[in-house]
């Protein structure tokens, strides 16, 4: 079997899944990865044979999405020709984890596609919103990438096509344990946004994984880290607990690790919003805002006995093995 598979690149987690996911795949066949967006930092250790700059994000300096330069890189142009150029029919399954330039070859081309991820999620109603909805949020997650079957990936059923996170064998595997540092993973901060904040706190060592960072260092009660898969899985195991954004993947993590975790969702992301929501039914701290007492917020949290719910790992063999049994129903 010849399978294609469209990573969306806007954020690591989409390339952490399909990493977790590529040696399940390869005994149902040979695999070919698209990788479109530039937004990822991870090391990339995948046989990627297709790539387009497609559509990636661009961050404000703490914490937002700038989408004046989100919308003067997108090239229409570009994207259409790159779409032509995706040879389609030549594969007997089209995976695709939210990337808009597949679902327009799969258009243009009238080959089968399924939405396989965290955004197929979205299709549904049932799944967490805010209190205020987005019409445009809600336009992007449900037509961005659209395909005719899906199958969501969320932190709880929220609907029969909606099943458990991909989690790391890492992860899975592990013996967590509690070193008492915090990890901290927010790609949309600059570093001189928070820094201050986490000096303040100075009984608490600080684990931050930043873009821009060569190799670890530590000042004060902060070691540096550059983004580095296997770092930060140690980091996260060992530690009490997790700063991080709205997202998906790093949240399902901790949460199955037992750690604590304060989400900070980038600022007019809607996405991010939605998980947010959930996670908030679950018990999680959301701050929306990273103001002057920021360092009272992360002291409250950790003087907090939170339990939350334990989360379940994707039980990766048989959602495979469902997708390629239905795919063409």
């Amino acid at each position: 079997m010849k399978i294609f598979y469209a990573i969306q690149a806007t954020g690591n987690g989409h390339i952490s899944r399909a990493t977790q996911l590529y040696p399940y795949l390869q005994k149902f066949g040979k695999v070919d990865f698209f990788l479109s967006g530039n937004n990822a930092s991870l090391d990339i250790k995948l046989p990627i044979k297709f790539k387009s700059k497609g559509c990636s994000l661009h961050y404000s300096k703490c914490g937002g999405l700038n989408y004046w330069d989100i919308l003067k890189n997108i090239k229409p142009r570009q994207i259409y020709k790159d779409a032509d150029a995706l040879p389609l029919k030549n594969y007997d399954v089209i995976i695709n984890d939210f990337d808009s330039i597949t679902s327009l070859t799969c258009k243009m081309q009238k080959v089968h596609s399924v939405q396989l991820g965290h955004q197929a999620s979205f299709i549904s109603a049932n799944t967490p919103r805010p209190e205020k909805k987005s019409i445009m949020g809600e336009m992007i997650l449900k037509h961005y990438a659209p395909s005719p079957k899906n199958i969501g990936l969320h932190f709880e059923k929220y609907d029969s096509f909606i099943l458990p996170p991909i989690i790391k064998d890492e992860i899975v595997q592990a013996e967590p344990t509690n070193l008492k540092h915090i990890t901290v993973y927010l790609p949309s901060f600059d570093k001189d946004c928070l820094e201050k904040a986490f000096n303040k706190v100075k009984d608490v060592q600080f684990h931050w994984f930043l873009q821009g960072v060569e190799f670890k260092h530590t000042i004060g009660n902060i070691t540096y880290f550059p983004v580095n898969q296997k770092k930060f899985n140690n980091s996260l195991i060992s530690c009490e607990g997790i700063i991080t954004g709205g997202g998906f993947e790093t949240p399902a993590e901790a949460l199955h690790l037992g750690k604590k975790i304060l989400s900070i969702p980038i600022k007019k992301h809607y996405e991010q919003e939605c998980n947010a929501a959930a996670l908030k039914r679950m018990g999680v701290p959301v701050v929306y805002e990273v103001g002057k007492n920021f360092e009272t917020i992360i002291e409250n949290w950790l003087n907090q006995d939170i339990i939350y719910p334990k989360m379940q790992a994707n039980n990766i063999p048989e959602t495979l093995q469902y997708l390629f049994d239905t795919y063409r129903e």
